[in-house]
């Protein structure tokens, strides 16, 4: 039963990001909707686009192995990144008018950084749209009691999604990141407060992990320790303003004062929320410290998934794969289609030459399909953990 709701919803979510595809008129309207959005709907796919499979079930694993200061990336240099962004960046790049991040770096530095740094941003994408393809591997491989495999369960995830995102852009990525932000945040309270229950209320398990020491966010008192604690907070914080996932969002908006504080805002719930299923991992300590010891060596990232399944009740598992898969669609759509974007913008239009809004349009649909097929491929042969992945990137 669970299965076919999931399967149900996967059809539904699709529909509905096929029908935003009716408002894609021209390549404005694909890559950054047209700039019509509202505030409520900025905020949620702002939040739903980083509250992805490694929020989910990447960020706990770590937590569960290296307490707080191994999390400091994400969220907290993360939920930062795009605050700062909200804060300082939003206005003035609004300001621009521009379609991409790369247009900025032409208009400031010419061509040839132009191209550099488009062809970064389009690299380091890679692994964070293969991590949300390796959790729907995951996820389908588990709801089907493995009758799916984890690389049949990628192929499926990424091209249904590949469908939305197609023929929709940004309109289905920013309406169905809304629906989906709704059923991420129904669907971790919900969950958060069966586990509550299991173990006696929230109070017992935060005393118990700040008695075992995970609740320490500051390095040993280590030169090497603190370096490597700085870097990858300040990667994560400095190193993903540049993006065009979050530029996106920022030039999607109907006004400046909505670019800016859908950013803020949508930085801050992204913090709070990254913090439910790290407390429903670390329960999963108390309920079932015997499936954890199994799992915390070979595969972290099944804790949380196996808890839910064993010791929930139904509606409690619909609700918590919902807001998973909700979280995984949001992030790996936005994903799939920015680098796609930026690439056809920066890279083939200047090469090519004389490109007409409606040949520019079909470029940006043909290299989503190429980008999308190739990160399958890096998901399907990488050994990193959904963590590292987006983290690496």
């Amino acid at each position: 039963m669970l299965f076919w709701f999931v399967i149900a919803y996967w059809i539904i979510s699709v529909g509905i990001g096929l029908y935003a595809g009716t408002r894609v008129h021209n390549a404005r309207d694909f890559a950054i909707a047209g700039r019509h959005l509202p505030f409520y709907v900025v905020t949620a796919t702002v939040f739903a686009t980083w509250f992805g499979a490694e929020t989910v079930l990447g960020i706990p694993a770590t937590f569960l192995k290296e307490g707080m200061h191994g999390i400091v990336a994400d969220p907290f240099g993360a939920s930062m990144c795009l605050i700062l962004v909200g804060l300082f960046f939003a206005a003035p790049l609004y300001r621009m008018n521009l379609l991409t991040v790369g247009d900025f770096y032409r208009k400031r530095f010419g061509r040839t950084v132009e191209t550099a740094t488009t062809l970064a941003i389009v690299i380091s994408y890679l692994g964070w749209v293969g991590a949300q393809i390796t959790a729907l591997g995951l996820v389908f491989n588990v709801l089907s009691e493995g009758e799916i495999s984890r690389i049949t369960g990628m192929w499926i995830g990424s091209s249904t999604i590949l469908i939305y995102t197609l023929f929709g852009g940004m309109w289905a990525v920013a309406i169905t990141d809304f629906l989906q932000m709704i059923i991420i945040v129904i669907g971790m309270l919900w969950i958060g407060g069966e586990v509550s229950g299991m173990v006696g209320g929230v109070g017992i398990v935060i005393e118990h992990a700040a008695n075992a020491g995970m609740l320490n966010l500051w390095p040993a008192l280590d030169v090497k320790e603190i370096l490597a604690f700085t870097a990858a907070w300040v990667t994560m914080m400095f190193g993903s303003i540049p993006q065009q996932d979050v530029f996106q969002r920022v030039q999607s908006s109907r006004t400046e004062k909505i670019a800016i504080w859908g950013a803020v805002l949508g930085g801050g719930l992204y913090f709070l929320f990254a913090f439910v299923p790290m407390f429903l991992a670390y329960s999963a300590t108390l309920i079932s410290p015997e499936m954890v010891t199994e799992l915390i060596d070979t595969d972290p990232q099944m804790i949380l998934p196996r808890l839910v399944l064993e010791k929930a009740p139904l509606i409690a598992q619909i609700m918590f794969f919902g807001a998973l898969l909700s979280a995984i669609k949001s992030c790996a759509s936005a994903t799939l289609l920015a680098p796609s974007v930026t690439f056809t913008e920066n890279i083939i239009k200047p090469l090519v030459g004389g490109m007409s809004d409606r040949k520019l349009l079909f470029a940006m649909r043909a290299v989503t399909l190429i980008f999308t097929l190739l990160v399958t491929l890096y998901a399907v042969n990488s050994k990193a953990s959904i963590f590292k992945m987006v983290e690496n990137h």
